[in-house]
């Protein structure tokens, strides 16, 4: 097994005062050398956008883009429908950029911030048609246990959104002290492992809350909850 640990402090930051972010990987001015993707993982980045602020209208293409909130109601308006959706903390957006797409963003409270993981995986087929797509996930049914929450579209599970890339996004609520075992699709896949809350340790790694561990060269990873902790699981593919 192959590890490579990105701590929480070590992070790009940025403050806009109407956003706070933190960078995983280079993007807008924040650039690391090192940090330019992880296998088909390209951004992960960790958003508290203020009350009635947002991003304004801006293009993509070419990228399959999952938001999750973790605190918090988005809202989400794009070029093909051109209107207002709200996302609120529980579901999970998708949206394939394709050819190209126009969408805006905006906290959907004007007084309480929300805060967000927006996630950008590159995908294996260029220029497909956009879209989009949303869905609420029961957070009961990832205490203790894998909730898949994206896949590809080749993936037979029906019960998860799908983007073009053999990627797997998913999550785990583990109470204390409880070991669990994550198993990759194969050994040709990576998967970076962000600490969203609480502890625990891999491979002799202690990670703390927003710390991350990308791990290469193994089809399992054993975790150990040292507190209540949740979990956030991203298998990619390694791009050669």
């Amino acid at each position: 097994m192959k590890t490579s640990k990105h701590k929480s402090t070590e992070r790009g930051f940025a403050n806009y005062e109407w956003l706070q972010a933190k960078y995983s990987f280079n993007f807008s001015n924040y650039f690391d050398p090192f940090k330019n993707n992880f296998g088909a993982l390209r951004v992960l980045n960790d958003d508290i956008i203020q009350g009635g602020k947002g991003f304004g209208n801006h293009p993509h293409d070419n990228m399959e883009i999952i938001t999750i909130p973790l605190k918090g109601s988005l809202k989400h308006k794009d070029s093909m429908s051109n209107q207002w959706v709200s996302l609120h903390t529980g579901e999970v957006q998708v949206m394939s950029a394709g050819t190209g797409i126009f969408h805006s963003e905006r906290n959907n409270s004007e007084t309480e911030p929300i805060n967000l993981f927006q996630i950008w995986i590159i995908p294996n087929k260029q220029n497909v048609e956009p879209f989009y797509t949303q869905k609420k996930f029961d957070t009961r049914d990832r205490i203790n246990k894998l909730q898949t929450l994206v896949s590809s579209h080749t993936d037979l599970d029906e019960n998860s959104l799908k983007i073009h890339q053999d990627a797997r996004i998913s999550r785990v609520d583990l109470s204390g002290n409880n070991k669990f075992i994550y198993n990759l699709k194969s050994i040709d896949h990576c998967v970076y492992v962000m600490l969203i809350s609480g502890e625990m340790s891999i491979n002799n790694e202690i990670l703390i809350p927003r710390d991350a561990l990308g791990i290469e060269e193994t089809t399992n990873v054993s975790l150990l909850s040292n507190k209540n902790s949740e979990v956030l699981f991203i298998e990619i593919p390694k791009i050669f």
